[in-house]
């Protein structure tokens, strides 16, 4: 099978020619550069009408040149509409900036009509993903997509790419690009950041983690700030790559925690920064995982993924009529239906040891626990112990839950973050029992070295024993701490264990708050966590809102949609 095809979302015209006989990508590139500034829609429009004929002409001779006549001697005829051998044309459909989408979206018809083949329309985050898995041939990924306008954490479950983590404002890319036009650099300003770096110290700026969702705003409002102020313009953008990328690389390994898979694929233009790509693999060395990432020329947008993508879904039958082809500039990668992939294996593939092979079980007991008991999550190493190894007199087993340190953050800001949320864990573990609602008994907090010794409580995760009436009282312990003003932060079904009651765990992520906004966020949290990892999630998301309804503020579920409608291209 040969494809061509065609990308330009925002600032790349790109075409390029697939063939899977022998999986060789050939891209043309023509990228838009404005005169200042950020993109400027109408003029990167006016740049795709120009470029994309050229590129889709350079990458069909080379298509004609390669062509095997042999094979195919319709296309060897000079005289052949189709005289390249090409089966279909793929076009980026969505997301993206409306004139240029649509641009693309004429040429892309266009170009089908002459070759007499069908159209295929791809989402371009999609792409992004299938790129990397395509090429490393994990079985099942976590994704991270680290684009300009884009921030995902993805994973295939039940026939679509569920939304495990994403930016709640801007894209990784442009909040770069918004501190650097604030400082007068020219777009894009991603590889000036990088450069600038590597003569950065550490200053402090926020850390933003919502489970597995985070945000951009703050940091960029900080850093423009701290330039105004005039702290120096290299430790700005070395604490910026280290404070967002940390982020991204944290969210990333929740997202392999909560799933339970053991397999990370990079995508998107902001991952060619080789800081990023360094604490990934980092992480996922630490954890037992395996980390794969393309090459750069896969990395930013590219007609190459495009035209991989859309071999996948013409073979499954994925076409799309003319009539039918409108761009969409809000094209969401979970509204894709995948069924290229339909049968395999998802994301979701549970935490326990005996769900893995004899000959991955030292992995997977590395990554993610034991047959003794130890588990390891996103943060810390969980342990049962024996009154007698405990410094003091406990009436029964406890759990010794101690936080890892993490090498690929920095030493000072690491150190932070745990001593932090160690003792935000303890107080608010308290505070939230004091309030009524189960949690484990705190019987020693030790900030020097991260650990806590707690009570243990339930027989086993919300993940492994998910039914409506538990999480209809997941909803209702939301309630209760929110009306004592207090957030949870990352309420997943692995920070929940049920048995012969309902308990809420690990408040490190948790504070203080009396935002309607803050509560609607730790609902949103456990909503994500249901819909990305259940075979069946809609009864249990209904079932979020009526515990939540019966014991909470009305204005929280009111303020929840206004919070979903928040991620990317809602």
């Amino acid at each position: 099978m040969r494809v061509l095809g065609i990308e330009g979302t925002a600032w790349a015209a790109s075409a390029a020619c697939y063939d899977d006989s022998d999986d060789t990508v050939f891209i043309e590139s023509d990228p838009y550069q404005p005169d200042s500034g950020g993109i400027h829609p109408r003029e990167a429009a006016e740049h795709m009408g120009e470029a994309i004929p050229k590129v889709i002409d350079r990458a069909l001779a080379h298509a004609a040149e390669t062509v095997d006549d042999a094979a195919d001697t319709a296309a060897s005829d000079a005289d052949s509409p189709n005289r390249y051998g090409i089966d279909c044309v793929a076009f980026s459909q969505g997301p993206g900036l409306g004139p240029c989408l649509r641009t693309v979206g004429t040429a892309a018809r266009a170009a089908a009509q002459a070759l007499n083949v069908p159209l295929v329309g791809v989402n371009h985050m999609v792409a992004h993903l299938e790129i990397g898995r395509h090429q490393s041939g994990f079985d099942s990924p976590v994704c991270l997509n680290a684009s300009g306008a884009n921030a995902h954490l993805l994973g295939y479950h039940n026939g679509r790419y569920r939304v495990l983590g994403e930016t709640m404002d801007t894209g990784v890319g442009n909040a770069l690009d918004k501190f650097t036009r604030h400082i007068g650099w020219e777009h894009p300003g991603g590889p000036k950041v990088e450069a600038a770096a590597t003569d950065g110290e550490l200053i402090d700026l926020p850390y933003v983690v919502k489970g597995m969702d985070f945000s951009f705003s703050g940091i960029m409002s900080a850093a423009k700030d701290a330039a105004d102020d005039g702290e120096a313009i290299e430790d700005i953008c070395f604490s910026l790559q280290e404070h967002i990328f940390g982020m991204l690389t944290e969210v990333a390994e929740r997202a392999l925690s909560l799933t339970g898979t053991d397999e990370l694929v990079l995508g998107g233009g902001v991952g060619q920064n080789a800081r990023l790509q360094s604490m990934l693999e980092t992480m996922c060395e630490e954890r037992g995982a395996r980390f794969y990432v393309p090459d750069n020329r896969f990395l930013r947008d590219n007609a190459g993924m495009i035209a991989v993508l859309g071999a996948k879904q013409f073979a499954a039958g994925q076409t799309v009529a003319i009539e039918d082809s409108t761009v969409d500039p809000n094209f969401r990668p979970d509204e894709v239906a995948v069924a290229w992939r339909q049968g395999e294996q998802s994301v979701a593939r549970g935490r326990g040891v005996e769900a893995a092979s004899s000959a991955d079980e030292a992995t997977a007991t590395q990554s993610v626990g034991d047959r003794h008991g130890r588990q390891r999550g996103a943060e810390a190493v969980v342990d049962m112990v024996a009154p007698t190894d405990c410094e003091y007199e406990l009436p029964a087993q406890c759990v010794r839950k101690r936080r890892l340190s993490k090498t690929y953050r920095h030493p000072a800001l690491d150190t932070t973050l745990t001593g932090e949320r160690t003792t935000a864990e303890a107080r608010l573990t308290s505070e939230a029992r004091a309030a009524g609602v189960p949690t484990p008994l705190v019987w020693d907090v030790d900030r020097e070295t991260a650990t806590l010794h707690l009570q243990h409580v339930g027989e086993a995760d919300l993940a492994e024993r998910l039914t409506t009436d538990a999480v209809t009282t997941v909803g209702n312990h939301l309630a209760a701490i929110h009306n004592a003003g207090l957030v949870h932060g990352d309420p997943t079904t692995r920070n929940v264990r049920v048995g012969d009651r309902v308990w809420l765990v690990d408040f490190g992520l948790g504070f203080h708050s009396g935002h309607i906004e803050d509560y609607a966020m730790d609902l949103h949290v456990l909503r994500q966590s249901l819909a990305a990892t259940a075979d069946d999630p809609n009864p249990l998301l209904d079932a979020v809102s009526d515990g939540y309804t019966a014991a909470g503020n009305p204005e929280v579920i009111d303020r929840l949609a206004t919070v979903e409608d928040r991620g990317r291209y809602q």
